[in-house]
């Protein structure tokens, strides 16, 4: 989004009553502070929405929205613009006037060499529209299949050139360094970020190598390529994260930067030793990526004012659970971004530190220079700080450090593996934590899954059938959920090219927000505990479980509900 001028966006916000003066101030002060825009932290705040920001700006600038989604893109006039010049300019051809003009939905329609190297190169007059990163993300995907044409193509020829001149059977450092490998590790890394891939599996089988993306949490078969370029491939990979390239037998973990055009990722490496050899998962995070809002990551606003709430205390632990990939830390770190203010000391030790945040320290647990997240935790806390996030809590010393910390004056916010919120208290315990400690120190706990959001481009409603219904109604009763719960209407995608035919494009959370009330604290410290005991208490007390906050979002057209039974079932 184009920088918007902060003396026109206060004025404009202020006078429809949006924000205080004040408010805005006390933003424009955390932006800077930050370096980052004060549109960004005002919709962080919950104060604006996206939405409203382009249609002001829209407004400001005196130029149309593109609204892609409602208008559609003429399939003969993308092409007008080479891909490579549309990603790296952010503008996208999407129609054609009677008089020969080209409408062009652009980032920054005030670019005005852009649209005059357009209008030359293009011999047509240039319209301009202001886009969305949507409407963007809409338009590059009609580019999609030709993209991975070319780059199957890209990948085919450099496993060519790799065998034709025998890269594999030289020395692994010396294949690492080889043109063919390098090209090939390059295409298949930007295929990967050209999909949004979160992960890219390398496994090694009997007869070739296998190549997966995980996209919105799905993985999906890519290519298999000849099992002859194997060991050139491990090796670069194992230079670029910076590993012992001679060591075959033992996992190794790295990390390395990779940078493709306007697209810089943080890449995390691990490697393991399997049957047919090493097998490798990259993890691909975007090198620029800001915290984003607890709105933005899928929390509705009951459950958000929750977690507000529960950051305002002084000192305590809020927890969040779930399976590995469920978005934990993404969660944690929008708390640490709410939590970021001049008056507080912010010290963090996390394995990996997956996002630069700006005035917090970030600590890298590193257990060969002797850093853990025990012995780092006795270190944070002789740095004064008031604010404590600690990676994971998997392990007894951590856990007791971890709630002395919490009830000795600090915030102190972590995660754990527990299939829902409740479990967490038990899980406690078992980590010989005292019961009446548990009850004395966590406030907030906070479970939750990764659902795949349904493409809007293609979204559709429909009425259940009565064998889905039934299945429904199966599902609520074992919950203890009443059937009024059950939505009427569903929603689903269709498919398109926008969503590559799947009906879902990017994901979101759904969340159970479990307070720790005087009443549950008395239950926790009872010497006959029982967890159903507290799940009941929290649900008497108003306690939105996941299944039920992932219904509401079917019913919104949020998500559908196969996207919530898969994930709930897992």
């Amino acid at each position: 989004m184009i920088s918007f001028p902060p003396q026109k966006l206060k004025e404009m916000t202020v006078n429809q009553g949006l924000v205080t003066a004040q408010q805005f101030d006390d933003a424009f002060n955390e932006a800077s502070r930050m370096g980052q825009d004060v549109a960004d932290v005002l919709v962080s705040k919950g104060y604006l929405t996206y939405d409203y920001l382009y249609s002001i700006l829209s407004q400001f600038l005196g130029t149309e929205q593109a609204n892609l989604g409602s208008r559609g893109i003429d399939k003969g006039i993308i092409s007008i613009i080479d891909e490579k010049f549309a990603r790296e300019r952010r503008v996208i051809a999407f129609a054609q006037d009677a008089d020969g003009t080209i409408n062009v939905a652009m980032e920054d329609p005030t670019d005005l060499p852009t649209i005059e190297f357009l209008e030359k190169r293009l011999k047509r007059k240039i319209r301009p529209f202001l886009a969305t990163p949507e409407d963007l993300s809409r338009g590059f995907s009609f580019y999609g299949q030709a993209l991975t044409e070319d780059f199957k193509k890209l990948i085919e020829e450099s496993v060519r050139r790799s065998i034709e001149q025998k890269v594999g059977a030289s020395e692994e450092k010396e294949a690492a360094t080889q043109i063919p490998i390098v090209d090939l590790v390059n295409n298949i890394l930007s295929y990967a970020a050209s999909l949004n891939a979160s992960d890219i599996h390398m496994e090694i089988l009997e007869d070739s190598i296998l190549i997966r993306f995980r996209v919105d949490g799905i993985l999906h078969e890519v290519m298999r390529i000849p099992k002859e370029v194997n060991s050139a491939i491990i090796a670069r990979i194992k230079l670029l994260g910076a590993l012992k390239v001679d060591e075959h037998q033992k996992p190794q973990d790295g990390r390395f930067r990779y940078v493709a055009g306007p697209t810089v990722l943080d890449i995390r490496v691990s490697i393991i030793p399997t049957l047919y050899g090493e097998k490798i998962v990259m993890r691909l995070l975007p090198a620029t990526q800001r915290p984003l809002s607890l709105t933005e990551l899928g929390m509705l606003e009951d459950t958000a004012k929750i977690v507000e709430d529960n950051i305002r205390k002084s000192y305590g632990m809020l927890l969040v659970t779930g399976p590995t990939g469920s978005g934990k830390t993404t969660t944690l770190y929008a708390v640490l971004n709410m939590l970021n203010k001049s008056e507080v000391n912010i010290v963090t030790i996390e394995d990996p530190i997956e996002y630069n945040i700006k005035y917090i320290n970030q600590i890298q647990i590193n257990p060969l220079a002797g850093i853990t997240f025990a012995s780092g935790l006795r270190s944070i806390l002789r740095q004064d700080p008031n604010i404590i996030m600690v990676g994971e809590i998997r392990d007894e010393e951590t856990a007791d450090i971890a709630v002395n910390a919490a009830l000795t004056g600090h915030l102190l916010l972590s995660s754990l593996h527990t299939n829902d919120a409740p479990t967490a208290i038990p899980r406690m315990v078992d980590m010989k934590i005292p019961p009446f400690l548990v009850a004395a120190v966590v406030n907030l706990i906070i479970a939750q899954r990764l659902v795949r959001k349904i493409c809007t481009s293609c979204i559709e409603s429909y009425a259940p059938s009565a064998e889905m219904m039934e299945s429904l109604a199966s599902q609520l009763k074992e919950l203890k959920i009443p059937e009024s719960q059950l939505p009427k209407t569903l929603y689903k995608g269709k498919g398109c090219k926008v969503c590559g035919g799947t009906g879902y494009v990017g994901r979101m959370g759904i969340y159970e927000a479990f307070e720790v009330t005087e009443e549950i604290r008395k239950i926790i410290i009872d010497p006959s505990f029982s967890l159903d005991m507290l799940l009941m208490v929290a649900r008497k007390q108003g306690m939105i479980t996941m299944f039920e906050d992932g219904l509401r979002k079917t019913s919104l057209g949020m998500t559908t509900i196969e996207e919530v039974l898969r994930v709930i079932r897992e």
